[in-house]
């Protein structure tokens, strides 16, 4: 089995700062991408930011100057510094990772189960 465990989340006042961590657990030989998505109420669930295993980056344009990707390949744990917070960053992130287990040939997919941000005065 392998899990992906959120932390961080919480209510912050705009222009505030949070940090987010994922920790992978389980039966893992490699772990390849890591990633944060968000949803916010009523919307589709969005890519934020992602890191490969190599620590080449991507962010979406809302994320762009503001938040920080990064990862510890030996705690197969990724954290997402979000600075500048504002109200509309307010949503469930979840975080994601392609994992290799062991007695399996090909990476798979995991999901975490979600931390909420709300940003709000």
């Amino acid at each position: 089995q392998v899990q992906l465990v959120e932390s961080g989340g919480g209510l912050v006042q705009p222009g505030g700062s949070l940090r987010l961590s994922c920790v992978a657990s389980g039966s893992i030989v490699s772990i390849g991408a890591m990633g944060w998505h968000r949803q916010a109420p009523g919307k589709q669930r969005e890519l934020v930011a992602s890191i490969t295993s190599g620590s080449s980056t991507v962010y979406a344009d809302s994320a762009k100057g503001r938040f920080t990707i990064s990862r510890d390949n030996d705690k197969d744990t990724v954290y997402l510094q979000m600075n500048n917070l504002k109200p509309e960053d307010t949503a469930v992130y979840y975080c994601n990772a392609g994992i290799k287990r062991y007695g399996r040939n090909n990476e798979y997919d995991y999901w975490g189960q979600g931390t909420q941000v709300t940003v709000s005065s």
